[in-house]
């Protein structure tokens, strides 16, 4: 799909969550980009198989578009809870899936294609960090282990979830619905058995109760479907070979 003349440039997401003014965040669309079909045409993924000069162009137009103060600290995600840290030497290079930062001009990002990118910040703007939730994610901690890094009382913390694929769309085996269950039996709630004995699965419901329970009271977003939205979203479980979506936050 080529860009037309009134999409040169990447489309973007922005939170509408109460963050501080020192707080800046977006999430991209697929759109604005040069990447060819399946790719089309905003991909920021350079592990599916695209381009490597596409993909920099397109991440060369994300900076440009969002005014970036610096290369975001693109990690190897690999569906874990490490929690890698900005400020510290080198600790941006190691697979990790969440990322921090304390100080001003250093942009955390992660990637998506249909799990879920949560955005968290401190009221006082004293740290920012945004973590990938996937099913397999959220069911090993990845929230408590981003919440444990950031070292701010989760009273204190803002979370906001990016888009992700809704439960219409995102049936899983019952082994998923165990996982959930054997940390949280309340978790069954994100669950409904389907025709086939299989289940749909909230993604958006998971990250938010166990958003709770570690005592982070306001999240925002949450309403997005990618799979239902091939125009603006990529989505893995629809497509198969398709791009990749960035949620991103900093410090000005």
């Amino acid at each position: 799909m080529s860009a037309s003349p009134t999409a040169l440039m990447p489309e973007v997401l922005t939170p509408e969550w109460r963050a501080p003014r020192a707080v800046r965040a977006a999430f991209t669309l697929r759109t604005g980009g040069v990447s060819a079909a399946p790719f089309d045409s905003l991909n920021l993924g350079t592990h599916v198989g695209d381009s490597p000069a596409a993909v920099a162009e397109n991440r060369r137009r994300t900076r440009a578009q969002l005014n970036l103060p610096a290369e975001p600290a693109w990690l190897e995600q690999v569906h874990g809870v490490r929690v890698a840290d900005l400020d510290a030497p080198g600790d941006g290079h190691a697979p990790a899936d969440a990322v921090l930062t304390r100080r001003a001009g250093r942009v955390c990002v992660v990637q998506v294609a249909d799990c879920m990118p949560v955005l968290f910040a401190a009221r006082n703007a004293s740290v920012v960090a945004v973590a990938h939730a996937g099913w397999r994610g959220l069911a090993a901690g990845v929230l408590e282990a981003t919440i444990a890094q950031l070292g701010v009382a989760a009273g204190e913390l803002i979370a906001w979830l990016g888009p992700a694929i809704s439960a219409r769309h995102f049936e899983v085996g019952g082994e998923v619905r165990a996982a959930f269950l054997a940390r949280d039996r309340g978790a069954s709630g994100a669950f409904e058995q389907n025709e086939r004995g299989r289940w749909q699965c909230d993604l958006g419901g998971l990250a938010r109760r166990q958003l709770a329970a570690l005592g982070v009271t306001e999240v925002s977003g949450g309403t997005w479907c990618t799979y239902g939205d091939p125009t603006r979203f990529f989505s893995f479980r629809r497509d198969g070979r398709c791009g990749r979506m960035a949620a991103l936050i900093w410090l000005e």
